[in-house]
């Protein structure tokens, strides 16, 4: 099957990483007195530059100049010791027929260490799709119109599987049916929202019959 692109997010879509991002701003900033849950709630999906900027504010800390740095090597540690896949989506991207990317907010490096880590890169070779190459970070439509493009569909024949509020208003922005992957109870009740890998192959090929039925 090949009618549709599906373009997937990275951290806390593919992997579960969110947890281990947060994980290193409590270990190397004693200032901070807030839950890792809290910190993914407030964090979720947004660029790197504005998290430090909206850290300093809300702490009222500056951080040193090299932190950035000193940050993404104490992720890739956690990342290199504790990051797995999310739950399923092995198994799902196992029997999964569409032509897969994915598009993150990420450097390129972590995207690749993130699915090495997790022996997932085989499932997407170099079909990976950075903000940082582009200059266009979500809410902005443009990493997954760049990633549409460069696969060869047009938008109206992709779909985006994100966990984020922005990265949802991104992928609508772009004119792509988009796909919310959550943990929380009672999402199945949601339009277009997932609690469980096993049943995105299913909503997908509904999304491709419905798409071949308005071509």
């Amino acid at each position: 099957m090949k009618h549709i692109c599906v373009i997937f997010d990275l951290d806390g879509t593919l992997v579960d990483s969110e947890r281990l991002c947060n994980q290193a701003f409590i270990d190397l900033l004693p200032f901070i007195n807030d839950s890792v849950e809290s910190l993914i709630r407030r964090y979720r999906g947004r660029k790197l530059a504005l998290i430090l900027a909206d850290i300093e504010m809300k702490y009222g800390e500056k951080l040193p100049r090299d932190f950035e740095a000193t940050y993404r090597h104490r992720v890739d540690e956690l990342f290199e010791f504790y990051l797995q896949p999310i739950t399923g989506v092995p198994e799902m991207l196992k029997t999964l027929e569409y032509p897969v990317c994915v598009a993150s907010s990420a450097p390129i490096a972590k995207i690749r260490k993130a699915l090495n880590v997790t022996a997932l890169s085989h499932y997407f070779g170099d079909r990976l799709f950075s903000s940082y190459d582009i200059g266009s970070w979500k809410p902005d439509p443009g990493l997954f119109l760049y990633a549409a493009n460069r696969m060869g569909f047009s938008p109206e024949y992709c779909v985006v599987i994100e966990d984020s509020d922005v990265g949802i208003e991104a992928a609508y922005s772009a004119g792509i049916y988009a796909l919310k992957y959550s943990r929380e109870e009672e999402v199945e009740k949601q339009v277009n929202v997932f609690s469980n890998m096993k049943y995105l192959v299913k909503l997908l090929d509904k999304i491709s019959l419905m798409k071949c039925d308005y071509s």
